[in-house]
């Protein structure tokens, strides 16, 4: 059994990586499409009622419908905000790379596509030995970057890009998202989308300006995008 798939991947930690991907699992299920959704390793908790809560994975499972436990969507999670082999230490623990890819491999006989979710950026630790594009190198599926539409975001976007492509990992596209309110002082949101599509010849798949109650889903931009299509790999 195979499946085919995206990775999301990210310019940095915060830039919004989790709204994409549960947006993209949304969408895909609206089309009849049967899908999964799999961050391999989350840190950074909350205190929940019952426990520590990881809203990424909670984001993830509702994505999902409830369909999927939320320990298949993520196998492995750590309390402290730091980096999971570093969160993994605090508590005694270490980050179990053959898990990682075990816990992909799960999904390959329930659906048809997964939506992979990596942890900060691409070169991010995942575990004490690898990175999030090891992991991503092995899954195979195109990348979507999600980047920071702020100051600062051509270079990390365009550094993001060459790992990448030093790594020969395939690139879908990029979508630019303003997490935070911009700096009223800020004017380079306007002009990021311009000036890194004069940089790179990969497409700049949407731009999403900070407005936290809209629904990605919902936009003309985000339904343009064809994430059924982008990926021929099979895993």
């Amino acid at each position: 059994m195979s499946c085919r798939g995206v990775f999301v991947t990210g310019t940095d930690t915060g830039v919004g990586k989790t709204r994409v991907a549960a947006a993209i699992v949304r969408l895909l299920r609206e089309q009849g499409i049967k899908v999964g959704a799999y961050k391999p390793t989350a840190s950074g908790s909350e205190p929940g009622p019952n426990g520590p809560v990881w809203r990424d994975v909670d984001e993830l499972c509702a994505a999902l419908g409830g369909e999927f436990a939320s320990a298949a969507v993520c196998p492995q999670r750590w309390r402290a905000a730091l980096a999971p082999p570093v969160a993994a230490r605090d508590e005694g623990g270490v980050v179990d790379g053959r898990l990682l890819r075990q816990g992909a491999a799960w999904w390959r006989e329930r659906v048809d596509f997964l939506v992979v979710e990596g942890a900060g950026g691409l070169l991010s630790p995942l575990t004490d030995t690898e990175t999030v594009a090891d992991l991503a190198l092995d899954l195979g599926f195109p990348l979507v970057v999600v980047a920071r539409l702020s100051l600062g975001t051509i270079n990390h976007t365009l550094l993001t890009l060459e790992a990448a492509q030093t790594r020969q990992l395939p690139v879908a596209g990029v979508i630019l998202n303003q997490a935070v309110p911009p700096d009223p002082a800020d004017r380079s949101w306007q002009t990021n989308p311009t000036e890194l599509a004069r940089r790179t010849s990969l497409p700049i798949m949407a731009v999403f300006p900070y407005d936290p109650a809209a629904d990605l889903l919902r936009t003309a931009a985000f339904r343009r995008i064809d994430f059924a299509g982008l990926s021929a790999t099979k895993f």
